[in-house]
Formats: structure tokens, sequence, C-alpha cells
């Protein structure tokens, strides 16, 4: 189940403006290039920042996320039509025979429990071809990102056109072990509606990822620094192998 500022159409149409600047996700439009990929699958794709900037490269693109508003914002954007859109998740996917499967934006924290984990491996690895990676971002546990979810931090506002000045902030609510819970605030200013959308993420650490990686198939070919974060994440790369041998 995704997150309510993923469902709302509200929330869904103002997420773009309020998180303008995704050099995040240069790193990982080098590595579809590195690997040789030409059918990348982006798991989470939300509002398609990632899947369009892909297929504007000449990738054939796969983009699947579990909330329809945000999809329903992808596909309205130039260039939608060029993505094959699934409203689902990676347990639910077709046969796809992917060269790469990507999960950017932390997305995969979002998955907090250990049977979901599980499953979202083995139905990544299912749509991936033999040899094929799958790639994702989870923040490093030991620097304690959650220390600067606060207002003070975190606030930013925006002029939407459409929705007029929008201002976001995030509060965090509990740390209990590896679990974080915070609350992302929207108001609106045209008419003074406040909307909240509450997050629980789950931070692993590498040889966690590392050991349920390996049992759900996969073997872990790299683990890099995310290069505008350094030292605040993991990225991983692991690879179905090209046989069950």
């Amino acid at each position: 189940m995704s997150d309510e500022c993923f469902r709302h159409p509200r929330l869904a149409a103002v997420y773009d403006p309020l998180d303008p600047g995704r050099g995040d996700l240069d790193p990982y439009l080098r590595m579809a290039e590195e690997f040789g990929a030409r059918q990348v699958l982006d798991i989470g794709c939300g509002t398609g920042v990632f899947a369009l900037r892909l297929a504007a490269r000449g990738f054939r693109v796969v983009g699947v996320d579990p909330a329809g508003a945000s999809l329903d914002v992808a596909r309205g954007k130039p260039g939608g039509e060029r993505v094959r859109w699934i409203h689902g998740d990676a347990t639910t996917l077709p046969p796809l025979a992917a060269d790469l499967a990507t999960m950017t934006g932390n997305a995969a924290q979002e998955i907090t429990d250990p049977e979901d984990w599980r499953a979202f491996l083995r139905g990544t690895r299912a749509a991936l071809r033999p040899g094929g990676r799958l790639v994702f971002e989870t923040r490093v546990p030991a620097r304690r990102a959650w220390k600067e979810w606060n207002r003070e931090a975190t606030y930013a506002a925006a002029e939407v056109p459409g929705a007029g000045a929008v201002a976001y902030w995030v509060e965090l609510l509990d740390v209990s072990g590896p679990l974080v819970t915070f609350r992302q605030v929207y108001s609106f200013a045209a008419d003074g509606q406040v909307l909240t959308s509450e997050s629980t993420l789950r931070f692993r650490e590498r040889r966690e990822v590392e050991t349920e990686l390996v049992a759900q198939g996969f073997s872990v070919e790299d683990v890099r620094d995310a290069p505008d974060r350094p030292g605040r994440e993991f990225v991983f790369v692991a690879r179905r192998p090209e046989s069950a041998g």
C-alpha cells in the first residue's frame, strides 16, 4: 500500500514542484548506459520523472507503481505515451525479461515488512532476464537521517500551476529500532486546506540487505556510494545469475 502523499490526487499533483531538483537520478541514468540496458523496469515510478528521462534517452521503459494518482500524473506528462505504465507492484508483474530494474528515491525503505521485502526481491528477479540487474538505494542507518526530519530543516514552498502556493514540511513521529515514522504536511494557501501523509521507513544495515539478496537468488555485484550524497546511502547493484547453476 502506498502512502497518502502518492495516492491522494491533490498531493500527487504537487509532488514534483515541491521536489524539483532530481540530480539523484543522474547516476541511475549513467548506470543504465554502463550496463548496456535496453529495457528498464522502474519500480515505484511514482509521477514518472525517472521513467520519462529514460524513455527520452531511447530506453524501452516499464514503470510500475501501486499509487493510481501518481500514475495519472505520469501518464499526463509530455512523452508519457512512450512508457508502459502498470498499476501494481513487483509481485504482480507480467513476464518482462528486463535488462535492468531500478528503485530510486530510497523507495526500497518503504517496504517495511520482512516478508513483503522478500516477495519484492523474488518478483523483481522474475521480471529480469538472466544476467539482468537490480539497482536500488537505501540510507545508511548510522547516519541517522531522521535527525534532520523536522520543520526547520525540511520546510519548502512552491507556486504550483493550478494549485497556487503550497508549503511543505516534515515532522518526526517515532523511532523504533529500524523503523522510523514521520508525517509530511502540505498547506494549500488557495483554500487553507492542510493535508498530511504518514510514512514508515525501514533502515537496513548493509549486511542485512546483502544476505537477503543472496537468499532470494541474486548475486551482489557491487555496493556503491551515492555520488551526490557521499557516505549517506548504499547503492546496491545485484544481478540475476545467467543460469540456475
